[in-house]
């Protein structure tokens, strides 16, 4: 339920801006929030060293896109292994783009925005009591957390330093406090298992011992094509062949390694459930499960797409593009689909846990 809801907060959230940015000249500028809680809102106007936000590979990484999106610029001219990761080093100044600027802009107050939307959808009060459960659990946790649920695979707990002092919750966004919940569930859950949470709880979830379709995978997962796609992690655990029938394409099933550690995520879902009772009280799991719970009723809602944005049907320009290539169109089919799902079931389509996409802008 925390994946779901941050999921359908991030796609509110999402629209608004890409509207925006569309008002103001940017087309296509699908750009996520992870992006900007994570990393373009510490790039401040007179830049910042590539040092200073981490220089790790996920890092270099996201800069590389930005780069090539046009958000941000390094060096003049383009470097060796321009628009990916590849050879940004330490002691360079990372600095935003005009269009990085407006964005900033139509970020910051957007968060207390759609905050307040949910107020006047679900009641004040309701989202209140919310707050007051997540941000009991963000102020008992023993490390400091990122703002926002990264894209990638989490480094193990030392990634994060201990905590100096009170966090104050409260006056976090709702969209932090729930990153930072559902992230320190993921790092309990990563430390013991040997396949990450964003596999096991999506394609190794839906998978079983009866071969389905490779096409069926978006539909029950949720993710886009790129995160639903078997990919080398998930390679050991699932046999793929032709389709049986004759008909076109492949279908996969779990193999008797992957059905071993399907059985081990739900067991280990359910111990780390327990523990969070024992470890932040019985009763304060359950108002936070109840709180989760009764959101689902109106959250559709917010996931219907506004005009002028790709969910919406508006065919505009991929990242870094100018003209509405085919990738454009597909992705915009995919997008259409895939908002279809959430709006018409939300519990049942949102995905168990986030699959950021590179190619949405690390967005779902």
């Amino acid at each position: 339920m925390l994946s779901q809801v941050l999921v359908a907060f991030t796609v509110e959230l999402d629209n608004e801006f890409e509207r925006r940015m569309g008002l103001a000249g940017y087309a296509g500028a699908r750009l996520s929030i992870v992006v900007w809680t994570n990393l373009m809102r510490f790039i401040g106007q007179d830049g910042i060293l590539v040092r200073d936000l981490g220089h790790d590979a996920q890092v270099k990484f996201q800069l590389g896109c930005l780069e090539r999106w046009g958000f941000v610029v390094m060096q003049a001219g383009r470097r060796p292994g321009w628009g990916s990761g590849r050879g940004i080093r330490a002691d360079w100044v990372v600095r935003l783009t005009p269009k990085a600027v407006k964005a900033g802009e139509i970020w910051r107050p957007l968060f207390g925005e759609i905050e307040q939307r949910w107020e006047r959808r679900f009641g004040r009060d309701e989202i209140a009591g919310l707050r007051r459960n997540l941000a009991g659990i963000a102020d008992r946790l023993p490390y400091e957390l990122p703002d926002g649920l990264p894209h990638a695979g989490i480094d193990p707990v030392v990634r994060y330093p201990s905590r100096s002092s009170a966090a104050g919750g409260e006056s976090l966004p709702l969209a932090t406090l729930l990153s930072r919940a559902l992230l320190a569930f993921q790092i309990e859950f990563d430390s013991v298992s040997p396949v990450p949470l964003v596999l096991c709880a999506n394609t190794i979830r839906v998978l079983s011992a009866e071969p389905i379709q490779m096409a069926e995978m978006i539909r029950l997962t949720g993710g886009s094509p790129e995160t639903s796609d078997i990919g080398w992690q998930v390679k050991p655990f699932v046999l793929v062949s032709p389709d049986p029938t004759g008909r076109r394409g492949q279908v996969v099933s779990l193999s008797p390694r992957g059905l071993a550690v399907q059985a081990a995520y739900f067991q280990l879902i359910r111990t780390i459930e327990k523990r969070w009772e024992e470890r932040f009280g019985k009763e304060a799991i359950q108002l936070l499960r109840e709180s989760l719970d009764g959101l689902f009723d109106r959250l559709a809602e917010g996931m219907v797409a506004p005009a002028g944005t790709a969910r919406a049907g508006d065919q505009t320009p991929a990242l870094g593009r100018r003209d509405v290539g085919p990738a454009a169109k597909q992705r915009m089919r995919d997008l259409m689909a895939q908002t279809e799902a959430f709006v018409s079931d939300p519990a049942g389509s949102l995905p168990h846990f986030p699959a950021w996409d590179m190619n949405r802008g690390f967005g779902p």
